[in-house]
């Protein structure tokens, strides 16, 4: 294999791999980077066996080929050489770097042992690529940190009439998100569970992307961008009926200023026990007091004006909860709304933007 290539090019290839490639080094072959040299382009795969992602750039192709090479390494190296045309040679399994007068030599490997990548399966659905990012922005926060609890350890998609929505809960809070004809043609459908690596992975394909390309097949996801191309695994198991946790009434409403609010909490959160992380939040007449305490650190408190009508109540939520909501929300109105103080309840942006955006907070009993 032999062939020149800019250094901008390889280098934005292996940047879209990075997060892929396995770093723990648990199977050898998983750390490395697949290069294949054909007339006019090369590609490169990465992977560690749940997420894979193929991409290809031009090059100018002398010797057609394909070889595995350390991609922590390679990146390392696109790095820090100069702006210049960038020259890989393999013979015998060593790659040979070369840029101007640089020149790197490293250990290769046989492709025939590097992992096969799942080939995208089903019929290709066009999406937003910006409208998907910002989904999975706003849900991403809510997916649960604990492994055991296996099928919520990443974001449910669903596609049906036209519409697309995504959810993902930790048991302790909820975040919807939904817009109602985000995909053109109604007959198409999908009722998936992304883990939350694939997301993260998906969120980056959508990065200067105008439209974005997703199938599902069996258990595999794939995500289509140009000449990349992202497959993950899904997840199995029952997602659970988020429709029963959605509140049914809320006769108490707040419209607050969300950067007003959030940083009122930010504040407080600082004198919230460690553990907890508990608010006590006072709903009143045009105001709602926000205050914290703890034996070690003492207490805070802080009144934020807003529209409140309903009665009086007193409710205790999670601090980083409250701004992991407002992290997707930084600015504009946010209506609060609940039952009462031992009920959950539900956070969204007056201004929807065309997205029914919503976080349902179950209260802390302290």
């Amino acid at each position: 294999m032999k062939l020149t290539i800019s250094r901008q090019s390889l280098l934005r290839e292996l940047t879209r791999l990075r997060g892929v490639v396995e770093r723990k080094n648990t199977i050898p072959i998983l750390s490395n980077v697949l290069l294949e040299a054909a007339p006019g382009a090369l590609t490169l795969r990465g992977t560690d066996l749940d997420v894979s992602v193929t991409t290809a750039c031009e090059a100018e192709v002398a010797r057609p080929g394909a070889v595995c090479v350390g991609a922590k390494k390679l990146f390392e190296i696109a790095r820090a050489l100069p702006d210049a045309p960038i020259e890989i040679a393999a013979e015998n399994w060593q790659v040979t770097v070369r840029c101007e007068r640089s020149r790197f030599k490293l250990p290769g490997l046989s492709p025939e042992s590097y992992p096969e990548t799942p080939q995208p399966e089903g019929a290709f659905i066009a999406l937003p690529a910006a409208l998907l990012r910002d989904f999975i922005n706003r849900v991403s926060f809510a997916i649960t940190q604990e492994e055991s609890r296996y099928a919520l350890n990443g974001a449910k998609l669903e596609i049906a009439g036209g519409a697309l929505r995504m959810v993902a809960t930790d048991g302790h809070r909820l975040s919807l998100v939904e817009k109602r004809g985000a995909v053109s043609d109604a007959s198409l459908t999908a009722d998936i569970l992304i883990p939350r690596k694939a997301l993260a992975e998906m969120a980056a394909l959508c990065d200067g992307a105008g439209t974005v390309e997703l199938s599902h097949a069996g258990n595999h996801v794939s995500l289509r961008s140009g000449a990349r191309v992202l497959t993950a695994r899904l997840l199995t198991g029952q997602f659970p009926d988020y429709a029963q946790v959605l509140p049914a009434e809320t006769p108490n409403r707040a419209v607050l200023d969300a950067a007003g609010f959030a940083a009122a909490v930010r504040r407080v959160a600082l004198m919230a026990d460690e553990r907890s992380q508990a608010v006590r939040l006072d709903f009143r007449a045009d105001s709602i007091s926000v205050a914290a305490q703890s034996a070690e650190a003492g207490e805070a408190g802080e009144t934020v004006a807003c529209e409140y009508a309903g009665a009086e109540a007193t409710a205790c939520y999670n601090a980083r909860y409250l701004s992991d909501f407002f992290g997707a929300v930084p600015e504009g109105r946010v209506i609060f709304e609940f039952r009462d103080g031992n009920s959950q309840a539900q956070l969204r942006p007056e201004d929807g933007e065309g997205c029914e955006f919503k976080m349902i907070l179950m209260p802390m009993r302290i």
